[in-house]
């Protein structure tokens, strides 16, 4: 061995120096990809103001492509119609500078691009912050919002004020709510279970396939035990997964069933979750969350146990995405029901118009359902990226 190799092995000169080489190449990257979209959006604000002094709609589109001409026989093709027109939905989409300065130190233009043509504010506002919270790649987000995660979580089913609050609490605090955190359905055909499996077989699968699971569940989920033993009375019982969710600080215990849900899946819970606050808390954590994954569950049944109110929440699972058509058909039919139970609501009682909530309940199941036929379209690549 040289001098020169015993030197580097003998000291922590060489990890050092090649330590602050590596930060100071991430700094550079990022203050360099943060002036890159402000300069976007800066030319997008530039070519909007000039577009709004003129009336005429055909001046609009001329002065795009002329200037996209002229801008790419000096800086090439990264400066064609189609890039400035993005600079241009840039500065529509996020009018305000100091709002925009905040979001280019925290993603990156793909980023950004990718989040834009999202239309509804609050399911925009929602991949940005689980993207800033979570640290999602552009790849993540992109499965994030094929996948229909906003329209999974529970939040998405609250009043749009709720929605709005939570959201800002995010943001502001990085405050995460378990609304934001937990998910329905959950899809887990990553785990390549045939057709008939127990529950023994799906648990198993999970513990091999964990990663993909975590990743399904959520960044912050970290895995504690399987089969975790607990003792009442004398008497075993057996938690399938028990997890710890960092943010929420708190203990989330799995259950996972074959069928539907049954009414007896709660007091099993309860108690879980009993002895889990006794035995397993430590001081400044949170009351612990039980999550029940079944095949399927009735939403009266979900209803009518209050099961919110006792940190308990049930889901669905798909081991296997149905065929296009058959999901496609699935929710058409949901759309139909809806549309019929609401039309025969307006009828009862003299034609009494339903209360605000009636309404909104039944507008999140149409939407909702609309876009699942759009996504089952996109399993097949269908729909238009």
């Amino acid at each position: 061995m040289g001098n020169k190799e015993r030197l580097f092995k003998s000291s922590t000169l060489l990890t050092d120096v090649k330590q602050l080489i590596e930060q100071s190449r991430l700094r550079v990257a990022s203050v360099v990809n943060s002036e890159i979209s402000m300069l976007y959006w800066f030319v997008g604000k530039r070519i909007s103001e000039d577009v709004l002094k003129n009336e005429r709609a055909e001046y609009g589109k001329q002065i795009v492509v002329t200037l996209s001409q002229e801008l790419t026989l000096v800086y090439g093709k990264g400066w064609g119609e189609k890039q400035l027109r993005h600079c241009m939905h840039f500065y529509q989409i996020f009018p305000e500078e100091r709002i925009v300065y905040t979001l280019c130190r925290q993603l990156t233009w793909s980023h950004l691009r990718m989040i834009m043509f999202i239309e509804d504010d609050l399911r925009r506002e929602f991949y940005i912050e689980m993207c800033k919270i979570e640290r999602w790649s552009v790849r993540t987000l992109r499965e994030r919002i094929d996948s229909m995660l906003y329209e999974r979580t529970a939040i998405s089913q609250k009043p749009e004020q709720t929605i709005s609050n939570e959201l800002q609490a995010l943001k502001e605090e990085e405050k995460l709510s378990p609304d934001l955190v937990f998910r329905d359905p959950y899809f887990l055909d990553f785990l390549g279970l045939k057709d008939s499996y127990s529950e023994n077989d799906l648990e198993s699968a999970i513990i091999v396939e964990l990663q993909s699971f975590i990743v399904e569940m959520g960044s912050d989920f970290a895995f504690l035990a399987r089969q975790k033993r607990i003792t009442v009375d004398n008497e075993d019982y057996y938690i399938d997964i028990l997890f710890f969710h960092r943010r929420l600080r708190c203990l989330v215990a799995v259950e996972l069933k074959l069928g539907q849900f049954k009414a007896s899946y709660k007091g099993q819970m309860e108690l879980y979750l009993r002895w889990l606050e006794r035995y397993e808390m430590v001081e400044g954590e949170n009351l612990p969350i039980g999550l029940i994954l079944c095949a399927g569950k009735s939403e009266e049944h979900i209803e009518l146990m209050q099961l919110d109110k006792c940190n308990i929440r049930v889901a669905d699972y798909l081991t296997k995405l149905p065929d296009r058509k058959l999901l496609e058909e699935k929710f058409r039919l949901s759309i139909e029901r809806a549309k019929a139970k609401l039309n025969n609501h307006l009828d009862e009682k003299n034609k009494v118009i339903p209360n605000e909530l009636f309404r909104k309940q039944f507008a999140y199941q149409i939407n909702l359902s609309l876009l699942c036929i759009r996504f089952a379209q996109s399993l097949s690549g269908e729909v238009a990226r």
